[in-house]
């Protein structure tokens, strides 16, 4: 692995002289109208089920067995009857032992010896097994390979979001999602807000023209730093990485897209639109390991000169605001539980169950993971099928574009991104040394020498 060093735009953004897997011909299609006046039958959604119904048993297979993979199983034996987990695949033993005790401990459900499988191939021989369901929680860069080779296997998919880290990775995803579509297969992501009760209840009477024409949005992700892992004794250099794969870009896409993306997915399904550009700004102040920023502000530009601010921080002891705010000609909204009129008084409250004490208690609810269960399940089980892959894949778009434009210091494009030839990653994934170069993004160029 090479030492850190600047670089150019063309290492960020790639080369867009090829036309990506959509193409332009679907560019028009993906800028819609934020007007108001959408009707509720037009929104596509279905009710929310505190349990999924009986019906055929599901067989999960869970790929990615750390703690995102191990809670996507408690959520998804939570959501209904005859619900279990026979298959699990990990690069490294040790997380499926964790995965096991945990899943044992929580749930009593145990897996056989045989259906356990370690190491970069371990995906394909868990989709050999009897499974019918896919819980995908690897580190994001790894998706997009192992949506498609599930797809391809006709099973139903729950991914984790982001569901890419680069815009090949993500027009791969948008292909990959047509297929499951065409296949009749359901597949719901991780951006569980859309599965919140109180969120849709919002998005239905924004869309329906509540706050009117949106003109303006803001959303958060300001938190403290999550977690690092510095290389131990007999790890290589590829192990290394993976195990801290959060703190690397080709493996995290960094954290505008591996946790930001929750907030800019949150504007893009309020407003009904994705962003045609973005002009942004970040730094790398505190991190420890790996190449990626914890700052990030990005200017993001709809379809009618509206302008998304998204800020995002992985910093100790900052302000800390995670959540949304969208402002319309009639009023303005948090997105989660309230709608405001333009005076300030309030037009909608969530009706949240009340607690012992007459509170409102919004820990009473489905909890938003176990609901996304709940409604892949049923989905399955209705015969109402949904895939939300695609539209996950754009948010994630749309979110990496942000990234590239901190890192770049330029204004980038939506066009750019979905004929970018950019692909992260060193050439060969396997155990050993990673002929990788490391970059920390340094956008802009230096000033002149005074020499």
């Amino acid at each position: 692995m090479k030492e850190p060093n600047q670089t150019t735009r063309r290492k960020f953004i790639g080369n867009a002289a090829a036309l990506g897997a959509l193409g332009m011909a679907g560019f028009s299609q993906i800028l819609q109208s934020c007007k108001s006046g959408v009707k509720p039958s037009d929104l596509g959604l279905t009710p929310l089920l505190d349990q999924a119904p009986d019906g055929e048993p599901l067989r999960a297979g869970v790929i990615g067995c750390g703690g995102r993979g191990t809670g996507a199983a408690i959520n998804f034996l939570n959501a209904g009857n005859d619900l279990s987990i026979i298959a699990v695949a990990d690069l490294f033993q040790d997380r499926i032992d964790q995965f096991r005790e945990t899943i044992k401990k929580e749930k009593d459900v145990e897996i056989d010896d045989a259906n356990c499988f370690t190491g970069f191939d371990a995906y394909k021989r868990l989709l050999e097994t009897d499974v019918n369901y896919i819980i995908e929680a690897t580190p994001p860069y790894f998706r997009p390979e192992h949506f498609q080779a599930a797809v391809e296997a006709r099973k139903h998919v729950f991914m984790e979001k982001p569901v890419a880290v680069d815009p090949v990775g993500a027009r791969q995803v948008m292909s990959t999602s047509k297929q499951a579509e065409a296949a009749g297969l359901c597949v719901v992501t991780g951006t569980h807000l859309r599965h919140a009760w109180d969120y849709t209840e919002v998005y239905k009477r924004v869309r329906t023209g509540a706050i009117g024409d949106i003109v303006a949005a803001n959303v958060y992700f300001n938190m403290a730093k999550l977690w690092h892992r510095y290389p131990q004794p007999g790890w290589t250099e590829m192990e290394a990485m993976i195990r801290d794969w959060v703190n690397w870009t080709w493996l995290s896409g960094d954290h505008i897209v591996e946790q930001h993306i929750h907030n800019i997915d949150v504007a893009n399904w309020f407003t009904g639109m994705f962003p045609k550009e973005a002009t942004g700004v970040g730094s790398r102040q505190r991190r420890l390991t790996g190449d990626c920023y914890d700052n990030f502000f990005i200017d993001f530009v709809y379809e009618g000169n509206v302008h998304m601010n998204s800020m995002c921080r992985q910093i100790n002891d900052c302000s800390n605001n995670v959540g949304e705010y969208l402002r319309g000609t009639e009023g303005y909204t948090n997105c989660a539980n309230t709608i405001w009129n333009t005076d300030g008084s309030i037009q909608y409250e969530y009706p949240y169950p009340k607690d012992a004490e007459g509170n409102a208690d919004p820990q009473a609810l489905k909890g938003p993971h176990d609901q996304e269960h709940v409604d892949l399940v049923t989905a399955i089980r209705t015969g109402n099928h949904v895939v939300q892959a695609e539209e996950t894949a754009k948010s994630t778009l749309a979110a990496i574009m942000g990234r590239i434009a901190a890192y770049t210091g330029q204004t980038v494009t939506w066009e750019e991104m979905m004929i970018s030839d950019l692909k992260l990653g060193p050439n060969v994934i396997e155990m050993g040394p990673v002929d990788l170069e490391v970059v920390i993004p340094v956008p802009g160029s230096a000033p002149p020498s005074d020499a």
